[in-house]
């Protein structure tokens, strides 16, 4: 795949606390800057999360998880399969998270890839930073 961006950030929360926020996918939708998000299923590979924005829908399943540590979403949608890989880690007293968005294209969409992947960075690369405001809301 090819790499969107990577987004880290240190916070200020016990690491525990920062996966709890992070997989708690009924209260995801504000810092993934989506309306709703709804889960079809327990927390497995395997499961499909529903995000809503502005009136459509779009898909993801978990497609890898390390409970506690990382969970990969990935979607597809015509030829372009995108990747974003949360990672958690203890830092002091914090935790340190890091999001990986990967984009890869095929057939006519090949083209538009480096396009697609602006998009991308440009919508999502603010996740985390909103990810902290919420924590620090709690």
């Amino acid at each position: 795949m090819t790499r969107a961006f990577t987004a880290t950030a240190l916070i200020d929360r016990p690491a525990d606390d920062v996966w709890r926020q992070l997989t708690d996918w009924d209260r995801a939708a504000g810092w993934l800057g989506v309306d709703r998000v709804t889960v079809e299923g327990p927390p497995e590979v395997g499961t499909r999360l529903r995000f809503t924005s502005r009136g459509r829908d779009r898909t993801a399943e978990i497609a890898a998880l390390d409970s506690g540590r990382s969970v990969t979403l990935r979607s597809r949608q015509g030829g372009v399969t995108a990747d974003y890989t949360y990672r958690v880690e203890p830092s002091g007293t914090g935790a340190r998270v890091t999001l990986d968005a990967d984009v890869r294209t095929a057939g006519p969409w090949t083209a538009l890839g480096p396009l697609l992947r602006w998009a991308i960075r440009r919508s999502d690369a603010g996740q985390l930073a909103a990810l902290e405001r919420q924590l620090a809301d709690r």
